[in-house]
């Protein structure tokens, strides 16, 4: 069968990987110069299952609320006129209850473990080379307020299997002598062994090299500006190459476009409810061997995520939902150096940080859409949020399950939009 993935991500590159494994014929398409040069460029390089606890939880909108007037505020909502927009914002409210909180970290959980187990073998089978480091994820906690939240939400991943033991701070510190600054500042910490640490660019683009090796088409450079489809079914994808329209067909499309995904989708009369994210990264140039982590880290309190790439220290966080701008915000790069830097001040050479901001496709539940869309050959692989990297290959290797009609090995509600 010949298929057609929309978009060249982590998650639109992966899906072609193993479409292709499965013995399809495969093309992707995607509108930049080459793979993973939009939100899988510069992210937070996590693999990361203990950052499970979805964003809509009950202490969420009181955050929200007052961080509303804060312009480095970890999670800024900006109000537009904008009906996608509320739309969302309402649904995130409707997230915000124990019980839904609940069910979305089993949900986040399980397709998070199975996905790292999927990345593990592929990594084993391809010996693929990305700045990875399997030292474990390690969430620390300046504000007691905050480490007793994450409590709850760390026992309901243990009874899931994830492996996030509750720490102190003297454990933290010896885990991570990078943290000795900051000791006495520690409320309390958790770590997860099992997580994992990388570059998601080079990852995709050491990967979609190994997709063409194999047979995968890459189209890139290539716009898609809508569809042709009649009835349940789609008969192709209209698309601008070089100032040529024309229109691609397939037997099957997957639909793996990041924030832009419900944009084309509502072309078709689908309503996904995501929307654009707007996160920041810092990539420094390690300073000082010695003071530098090697651990990945997780500041919860800012919401931030700290990765060690090789000869690199890559820092990233926030969220700003106010529309699909991608235009740096200098206020908020600067708050994760200011911060950084506080937390761990010789690390990093922190005046020659690398600015980047990218759009995280996020749902109202952090939950995506993997599955079946009611178009007979119509597929989703989309809405990730902050845990594309982390979920993409086990969402690839769902969705090709799906395809062939398997049931995938991993305990999910997958989409039926």
């Amino acid at each position: 069968m010949h298929i057609l993935v929309l978009g060249a991500g982590v998650v639109g590159t992966t899906t072609a990987w193993f479409l292709q494994k499965q013995g399809h014929q495969v093309t992707v398409v995607d509108r930049q110069s080459r793979a993973g040069l939009e939100t899988s460029y510069a992210n937070g390089g996590q693999i990361s299952v203990s950052h499970a606890e979805p964003w809509a939880n009950p202490s969420a909108p009181l955050k929200v609320l007052k961080w509303l007037t804060k312009a480095d505020a970890p999670l800024l909502f900006k109000p537009r006129l904008d009906p996608a927009q509320w739309r969302w914002a309402l649904s995130f409210l409707s997230e915000c209850t124990s019980s839904k909180a609940a069910h979305n970290i089993r949900q986040m959980v399980n397709l998070g473990t199975y996905s790292r187990a999927q990345l593990q073998a592929l990594r084993k089978e391809l010996g693929l080379e990305y700045d990875h480091l399997e030292k474990g994820i390690l969430h620390f906690y300046t504000n007691p307020e905050e480490f007793d939240g994450a409590i709850e939400p760390t026992r309901i991943m243990q009874d899931l299997g994830c492996d996030r033991q509750i720490i102190d701070a003297n454990r933290a510190v010896e885990l991570e002598p990078a943290l000795n600054p900051i000791k006495h500042r520690i409320a309390g910490a958790t770590y997860t062994s099992e997580d994992e640490s990388g570059d998601a660019r080079k990852f995709t683009q050491a990967l979609a090299d190994r997709c063409q090796q194999a047979g995968v088409n890459f189209l890139y450079n290539t716009d898609i500006v809508g569809f042709d489809h009649a009835g349940e079914r789609l008969l192709g994808v209209q698309i601008l190459n070089a100032g040529h329209h024309e229109t691609l067909r397939a037997d099957s499309y997957v639909l793996c476009l990041g924030s832009f995904s419900a944009i084309l989708a509502r072309q078709l009369g689908l309503s996904l409810n995501i929307y654009p994210a707007k996160g920041y990264s810092i990539t420094v140039p390690v300073k000082n061997e010695e003071a530098a982590f090697n651990v990945s880290l997780t500041d919860d309190e800012y919401k931030l995520v700290y990765s060690r790439l090789g000869d690199r220290l890559r820092v990233a966080g926030t969220a700003e939902l106010n529309g699909y701008s991608r235009q740096l915000n200098l206020t908020r790069c600067r708050a994760i150096v200011r911060r950084t830097a506080e937390v761990m001040p010789e690390a990093g050479d922190w005046d020659k940080a690398e600015f980047w901001t990218g759009l995280r496709p996020t749902t109202p539940s952090n939950v995506p859409y993997i599955g079946k869309s009611h178009f007979a050959n119509l597929y989703l692989n989309t809405g990730h949020g902050t845990l594309g990297w982390t979920h993409s290959c086990g969402s690839a290797a769902a969705l090709a399950d799906i395809v062939d009609g398997r049931k995938p090995e991993v305990d999910f509600t997958f989409a039926g939009v």
